[in-house]
């Protein structure tokens, strides 16, 4: 064997060993770590049904479209109070802008897109939250997608949960929101 040989075999080995150990220290960085801001919030959705304009929340902006029994197509925009408990007449400390539609013909989902907007003496600025709520499964994610004021920049998963459900006029979802970047 030459020695260019064995220069050759040892910056290969060295090689190997520098890729193992970029790997070993990819591996370490995707490790979950705890939240930076955690937030329990009750999100209140009360739909306009023809008659009660001055307790409706949201209102159908289109009507489904008669495309299976499960709302497709129905388009929702909503401004919903965000409180710290279930009780709907409790002061809200956020409200909840956006809008939300059934996305299936064979089961209910729905997608949503909505910004959380605070104005309190806790919390100043917003939230944005989307993502597809699977109304079968007990619990669903949405993506915390950013936000601005306290919440500059913010990323995190809201995890909501079916509180309360009152017919086709108003639903309670429990909304658990962890921040895992916050600025």
């Amino acid at each position: 064997m030459t020695t260019r040989d064995l220069v050759v075999k040892f910056f290969f080995i060295l090689f190997l060993l520098f890729i193992s150990v970029s790997a070993s220290s990819a591996k370490k960085s995707f490790k979950p770590k705890e939240p930076c801001k955690h937030i329990v919030l009750y999100y209140h959705d009360t739909l306009f049904n023809g008659t009660d304009v001055a307790n409706a929340t949201s209102a159908a902006a289109t009507n489904a479209t008669n495309l299976g029994d499960f709302k497709f197509g129905m388009l929702v925009v909503f401004d919903d109070p965000m409180t710290k408990d279930n009780h709907l007449l409790s002061s809200p400390v956020a409200r909840a802008q956006g809008f939300y539609f059934y996305d299936m013909k064979s089961t209910y989902t729905a997608w949503f897109a909505f910004t959380l907007i605070f104005n309190s003496t806790e919390h100043k600025g917003t939230l944005n939250i989307m993502g597809a709520d699977l109304m079968t499964l007990e619990t669903r994610d949405f993506s915390v997608v950013g936000g601005t004021g306290d919440f500059f920049m913010a990323r995190g998963i809201a995890t909501i949960h079916t509180d309360t459900f009152q017919g086709d006029y108003y639903f309670r979802l429990k909304m658990d929101i962890k921040l895992y970047e916050c600025y």
